[in-house]
């Protein structure tokens, strides 16, 4: 078991519907990376930007991105999240990865697919939620649209660390703040948001406001608005702990059922 984490936040431009330079600027920034890190957090479909047009940029579990998501996890010893667009029995899926160092890897689809701009009509919605094992630490990765619905997100598996990957434009991003923020404090957890920068093909701006809070909603990171970056942040499992024995809140929560 690791006592810590250290984990990548890449906020990055993406290049519309180019999966290849798309994968091109990414690998140069991952490489970049020089102090070893366990995790790197990609946004939401970071081979295409937020498209609505799926048959464009899919692609399938043995494409290449899946492929170049191994290798570079492999090189980095290290393990890479971030979501794209895969294809599978004729369905269209917005598709979170996780890729573990060895390259064996682990999948959540998005629940909440994005009414506001047509999602649900051209993917399909995930139904089953994601807790990843991680060097001893229970991780749970989400996309977008999700940090909207906290129900979704309860902690009732008592997991360490909520993530968040997404295209979340400027206009509403007072709510990605404060949400990720709230989604913190009421699952006792670290929560992590990471957003693209840029102005897609719709005209669609993004500022990133990536951010990482602690389980008490401290800020934990600073990451700049509007610019491409890489910024290492720490989770302590020793805070985390003393923070939870402390303020035992996860112990009073209520439980129900998801239909």
């Amino acid at each position: 078991m690791s006592e810590i984490l250290k984990i990548a936040i890449i906020q990055t431009d993406l290049i519309w519907e180019n999966p290849e330079q798309n994968r091109a600027n990414l690998a140069i920034k991952i490489e970049g990376i020089e102090n070893d890190v366990d995790l790197i957090i990609l946004p939401e479909m970071f081979t295409s930007g937020f498209t609505m047009q799926p048959n464009k940029v899919s692609e399938t579990m043995s494409g290449v991105t899946v492929s170049w998501l191994k290798e570079l996890a492999l090189k980095k010893n290290s393990a890479i999240s971030g979501s794209l667009v895969i294809e599978e029995n004729n369905k269209y899926y917005n598709r979170l990865l996780f890729v573990f160092p060895n390259g064996s890897l682990k999948t959540y689809d998005k629940r909440h697919t994005f009414t506001l701009a047509g999602e649900h009509k051209l993917y399909t919605a995930g139904s089953e939620k994601l807790i990843v094992d991680y060097k001893g630490w229970k991780l749970c990765p989400l996309i977008c649209y999700d940090l909207r619905f906290p129900v979704w997100a309860r902690n009732v598996e008592t997991y360490d660390l909520l993530f968040y990957v997404a295209n979340w434009p400027k206009p509403r991003i007072e709510a990605w703040s404060s949400l990720l923020k709230a989604r913190a404090i009421e699952n006792m957890c670290y929560c992590i948001g990471v957003n693209r920068i840029g102005t897609d093909s719709n005209g669609h701006e993004y500022t990133g406001d990536s951010v990482a809070f602690d389980a008490l909603g401290c800020q934990i990171s600073n990451i700049k608005l509007h610019e491409e970056t890489t910024e290492i942040i720490t989770i302590s499992k020793v805070i985390l702990s003393r923070t939870r024995k402390k303020f035992k809140f996860l112990d009073d929560i209520d439980k129900f059922t998801i239909k």
